[in-house]
This record gives structure tokens, sequence and C-alpha cells, in this order.
């Protein structure tokens, strides 16, 4: 068993204002996928993205947040909200859902890109490539607040979290740390340039890396859930899948139908 290595998770105090280290996550997560984001705009020369980026980007933040809200009220605990609708914006308290927030970046994108302009496919190409340097971020604050940790378990990585009682559980934080975000930023940032390339039959439409991305997102934290503690309101349906499974079965199938779609588009419009 290893020890949980017990972190405030209340980094700075000034008075009456807490700045909390998952809170600093979001802000590095968000400040890192602008940078990258920028970075690609810069190499596949698409100064029109470049010039309303900044728009862009403080759009998908609200879009992470209110759908992340939003998904947990409905996905995670409805009964709750239902008979406390005043506490549906207290976002401080925690309770947001992942995928509520990318089902949010995403119509918050695409309205704002069918309002400018924009094309959304490229640009969903080149965001969602960065979006697991959020995920990273997101489940290391996960784990310092000693949060949604796992099972009970005897391997010797177990960890006694403050809040999950006297035994050892899988820190299953960290897995999906490393899985959603290290193990997938390797494997789409390898392929960001599919898309860009020169015309040919091997070619990946854009939007592509959209459907890569819900494809192995939705199998990396489908198998984590199994080891990981399910939410308490909601335990495992049917005995047997938790909430975030089913979730992550949807995205696991929109992935191959976005990806035919793309290519159908494409040899319908000729691909550019």
């Amino acid at each position: 068993m290893l020890p949980y290595p017990a972190i405030d998770p209340v980094l700075l105090s000034v008075g009456p204002i807490q700045i909390r280290w998952y809170g600093l996550m979001y802000v590095i997560g968000f400040a890192a996928a602008y940078l990258l984001v920028l970075y690609q705009a810069r190499r596949f020369h698409w100064q029109q993205l470049r010039d309303r980026l900044d728009d862009l980007h403080l759009i998908l933040i609200l879009g992470v947040v209110i759908g992340g809200r939003l998904g947990y009220v409905l996905f995670y605990n409805p009964a709750y909200y239902l008979a406390h609708p005043l506490a549906i914006p207290a976002i401080w308290t925690g309770g947001m859902s992942f995928h509520g927030g990318c089902l949010g970046a995403i119509l918050a994108g695409a309205l704002f890109c069918r309002r400018t302009r924009l094309d959304f496919w490229k640009a969903a190409d080149l965001f969602i490539v960065t979006a697991p340097f959020g995920l990273f971020f997101g489940r290391l604050g996960n784990f310092i607040n000693g949060e949604l940790f796992g099972r009970i378990t005897l391997v010797p990585w177990g960890m006694v979290f403050p809040e999950g009682g006297p035994l050892p559980r899988h820190p299953s934080q960290l897995y999906e740390a490393l899985l959603e975000g290290l193990v997938l930023f390797a494997i789409l940032w390898a392929v960001k340039a599919r898309p860009w390339q020169s015309a040919h039959s091997l070619r990946w439409p854009h939007g592509c890396l959209l459907a890569l991305f819900l494809g192995f997102y939705g199998c990396f934290r489908f198998a984590v859930e199994f080891v990981r503690e399910p939410d308490p309101q909601i335990g495992l349906i049917g005995s047997v899948l938790s909430m975030g499974q089913l979730l992550c079965l949807v995205m696991m199938a929109a992935a191959p139908v976005l990806w035919w779609w793309r290519h159908k588009k494409a040899a319908q419009n000729g691909i550019r």
C-alpha cells in the first residue's frame, strides 16, 4: 500500500478568498489548450482562426463549464436538483460531468463557428487535440481533492483516501490522468497533421480527429470505470455498469458514425 500524499486542497488563502489546486488545474488546462491551438493555427497558416481565437476560446470555456454543470445535474443527480433548483448554479459546491462539458463545448463551438463563418470541423480538429491536457490536470485536481477515488483493492499501489474509509482503494484519478491525458494526447498529437496534408486517397477529412478523440476517450474511461467507485446516489445500473460507462458507450458508438460520415461528405464534395 502506498501512502496518500495529503495535500491541502487550498493552495493559497487571502482573507475570504481561496485559491484551490483544483481551480488552478482548470486554469492551467485552458491556458495550455490556448497555446497549443495557437501553435497549430500558425503552423497550418489559418489566419482566420487566429483572428477569432480569443473569442472562440472564451466561448468554449463557457460551454465546458455550463455543459459540465448541467450534465452533472441531468445525468448524476436529477432528483436532488429538481427539489433544489437554486443549487444548480452553485458549481463551487462540486459536481461537474465531463460528458456534459464535452457536449457543451461542441454545441458552443458549432454555434460560434456558424455565426462567424469559421469551418467548425477544422476548428474542432485543432481544439480536440489539446483537450487531453485539460483532462490530465483535471484528474490531478481530483486526486489532490481526494475525490472520485477507486474501489477497494489489494494491489500494492492502493491508497487510503481521507473520504474513502479505512481500506486501500485504486487511485483511479491517476489511471485516468495517464490514459485520458498523456496517452490520448500522444495519440492525437502524433496524427494531428493528417487532415491538413495534401489531398490524396488516404487523407483524413476534418472532423476525424474529433471522432478519434470520442472513440479513445470512451474506451479508456469505460475501462477505468471498472475500478472507480460508482457515484453513491446512483450506484451500478443493473448491478453492472456505472453512469459514466453508459455515457462512454454513447461516445464509442458515435465515433465510427462520425468517422464514416465525414469521409462520406468528403467523397461527395471532394476532399478538402
